[in-house]
C-alpha cells in the first residue's frame, strides 16, 4: 500500500510541476531561456503526441516516466528556487480548483457543433 501511496504523490508532484512550468512561461521573474525550455516540456507532457508511441509495448511508456520527469528537473534548476516554490504553489491552487461540468458542456457542444458545420460543408462541396 505504500508504494501506490507513494506512486501517488509523485504523480501529483509531476503533474503540479507540468502546471507551474506552463506558469513559468508567463511570469517576468522567469528567464527567457528558462521559459522557453518550461513552455517545450509542458508542451510535450501535455501533448497527445508522445517521441516513442504508447502503443509499443514498454517503451511507449518509457518517455512519459523518464524524459518528462527529466526534462521538468532541468527547467526548475533553471529557475530561481524562491520563484519555483511560488510557481509550485500556484500550480497546485489551480490543480485544486474544482473543474466546470457546465464549462466542460459547453466546450463539448462547441465541438460537436463545428464537426456538423464540417460535414455540412463536405456534403455541399460533394454535391456541387
Amino acid at each position: 500500500m505504500k508504494l501506490i501511496d507513494a506512486l501517488r504523490a509523485w504523480a501529483g508532484a509531476i503533474k503540479r510541476d507540468i502546471i507551474a512550468l506552463w506558469l513559468a512561461t508567463k511570469d517576468p521573474r522567469v528567464p527567457f531561456h528558462a521559459k522557453l525550455a518550461a513552455g517545450l516540456v509542458a508542451a510535450y507532457a501535455l501533448s497527445p503526441i508522445d517521441l516513442i508511441p504508447d502503443f509499443i509495448p514498454i517503451l511507449g511508456y518509457l518517455d512519459d516516466l523518464i524524459l518528462v520527469p527529466l526534462g521538468i528537473m532541468a527547467v526548475v534548476a533553471m529557475i530561481p528556487r524562491n520563484v519555483i516554490a511560488d510557481l509550485r504553489q500556484q500550480a497546485t491552487l489551480v490543480a485544486e480548483r474544482p473543474s466546470s461540468r457546465i464549462a466542460a458542456i459547453f466546450i463539448i457542444a462547441i465541438w460537436i457543433s463545428a464537426l456538423v458545420a464540417l460535414t455540412v460543408w463536405v456534403f455541399h462541396r460533394l454535391a456541387a
